[in-house]
């Protein structure tokens, strides 16, 4: 609360279904990025665990760092390192931002997505299946290399385990793969599915859909 002046409107960084995110300053002068869940809000409390217990325990250069959280009474916040490009869609989608991006910057930041997407499914100690990979939740650092983040709807399959299913299906239209949107099936595959249409939206700059899932009403998608 003290790095980010008691999440001061001036530090906000954005908004999303879990809360805010806020900039803040430790008192050693290092950045960071401050996650702060709602109060008010009825989504986000699994999700924030989950993302707690898979980011101590996944280490990439092309990850999002987590380096700290809080988890007192109705107080739940997530502190990672501060990526001051904002994130990937502010530049693709913006005309003016994305003459900023030549083709070998934006080749540089596919080749990193695709480094995270592979260390998730086969380098890591565990298999995990992000499940919500899309523009708005891959960073950038200060050299535009790409982090992934957003890990609140990821799942971690098992070393034989191929796939899985589920009645509660969440994410945004567009990034789905059809038998997960439709029928609830999900895999590696699916995150590989969303890599495709991400992809493809760098080298267009333009969105494949505007349309969002909520987390929690999966009847949307029937």
């Amino acid at each position: 609360m003290t790095a980010t002046r008691n999440c001061d409107h001036e530090h906000k960084l954005g908004q999303g279904g879990f809360g805010s995110v806020y900039k803040g300053c430790l008192v050693n002068g290092q950045e960071i990025a401050v996650k702060r869940l709602s109060r008010n809000s009825s989504q986000g409390k699994e999700e924030f665990k989950n993302e707690v217990t898979l980011l101590i325990k996944l280490q990439h250069r092309n990850l999002v760092r987590l380096l700290g959280c809080c988890f007192e009474k109705e107080e739940r916040m997530l502190v990672y390192e501060y990526l001051p490009n904002k994130s990937l869609d502010f530049f693709i989608f913006d005309k003016n931002q994305r003459s900023s991006l030549d083709w070998g910057k934006r080749f540089e930041i596919i080749c990193g997505i695709a480094r995270g997407v592979l260390y998730l499914h086969q380098d890591s100690r565990l298999k995990i299946i992000h499940r919500d990979l899309k523009a708005s939740n891959v960073l950038l650092d200060a050299a535009m290399n790409p982090k992934i983040s957003d890990f609140g709807m990821a799942r971690i399959f098992g070393d034989d385990e191929i796939q899985a299913r589920t009645k509660r299906v969440v994410g945004t239209y567009g990034y789905m793969s059809p038998e997960y949107a439709m029928e609830g099936r999900y895999s590696t595959k699916s995150d590989v599915f969303s890599y495709g249409v991400l992809l493809l939206e760098i080298i267009a700059g333009q969105r494949n859909t505007h349309c969002e899932i909520g987390r929690e009403s999966p009847k949307e998608v029937s």
